[in-house]
């Protein structure tokens, strides 16, 4: 008997969705920083045994759009309610059920099993955890709620043991050697954001997309032309920095992350242009791999 199955992991931003799937997957997948919106695709993590295939899907936080990069990144989130045969529904210690009503109420209505992960019990204690199980448990009453702490792997294996008790007797979907849907240049622009949002702060990060130009893999190394698309002039200046020097750092840290990633030697060139407001542009959001035509 072989199972598989697609368990989408739903949820606002911050709480913690782009850890818990690197640890349910065991490779570094989703770019996981302290910031919200750090995910901005519906990205795919293959978990592959003898008798199982669990298709993960790591999604963007759930909010209401300012602009239309975010009104493509809520179109991700919710057609992960559309396919999934399990919903983790990701929340965390701080957030209440009435954060986004209208996205949880799309929850409620579906009939696939939800499991309600309460995250970051590490933060909290016994008495605050009883009454946000009961909190949750009003909202979503057919959800199986499990608190976790994903930075301290705690109940990690439960839920996991849980979603392999849930998944239908199917086929694999993928080959079984394959751990993502996604080619390897999206790991190189996903890589070069995280270190974007690590290094600027304020608005910069969220107004940066990254594109790789070329990739050449050889046997020993890979050749990398990339380039920063950033909305305005000034922060061409601030992603660059005095000398060139904020652009060099960055370039550094993603090239070490690179050739750990890929386990060979990184050359990696980074240009930075302007493509003026691009977050409300069509033509870049298809460009940029963010339409759903």
């Amino acid at each position: 008997m072989h199972k598989a199955g697609f368990v989408n992991i739903v949820g606002n931003p911050n709480v913690g969705k782009s850890t818990l799937m690197n640890l349910l997957v065991g490779e570094r997948i989703s770019i996981a920083t302290f910031k919200a919106q750090t995910t901005r695709h519906r990205i795919m993590g293959i978990l592959n045994t003898d008798d199982m295939q669990i298709c993960f899907s790591d999604t963007p936080g759930v909010l209401k759009p300012n602009y239309k990069l975010q009104e493509s990144m809520l179109q991700f989130s919710e057609s992960a309610l559309q396919d999934a045969d399990v919903l983790l529904y990701v929340t965390d210690m701080v957030e209440t059920p009435d954060k986004n009503e209208e996205f949880l109420s799309k929850v409620q209505r579906m009939q696939v099993p939800v499991i309600l992960l309460i995250n970051k019990i590490d933060i909290s204690n016994q008495e605050a955890l009883v009454k946000k199980v009961d909190e949750w448990h009003q909202a979503l009453p057919k959800a199986e709620i499990i608190p976790i702490s994903a930075l301290c792997k705690f109940n990690v294996d439960t839920v996991l043991n849980r979603i392999k008790e849930l998944l239908p007797e199917s086929p694999a979907y993928f080959d079984k050697d394959q751990w993502t849907d996604k080619p390897a240049r999206f790991f190189v622009t996903e890589i070069m954001r995280e270190k974007i949002l690590l290094y600027y702060d304020k608005e910069i990060p969220y107004s940066v997309e990254v594109v790789v130009e070329s990739f050449k893999e050889q046997e020993k190394n890979i050749h990398i032309n990339c380039v920063i698309y950033v909305e305005r002039d000034s922060q061409k200046g601030i992603i660059i920095g005095h000398k060139g020097v904020a652009l060099k750092k960055v370039s550094s840290e993603a090239r070490k992350s690179l050739e750990k990633f890929f386990g060979k030697s990184i050359y990696l060139e980074v240009f930075v242009k302007v493509d003026k407001d691009w977050r409300n542009s069509d033509r870049a959001l298809k460009a940029y791999g963010y339409n759903f035509d």
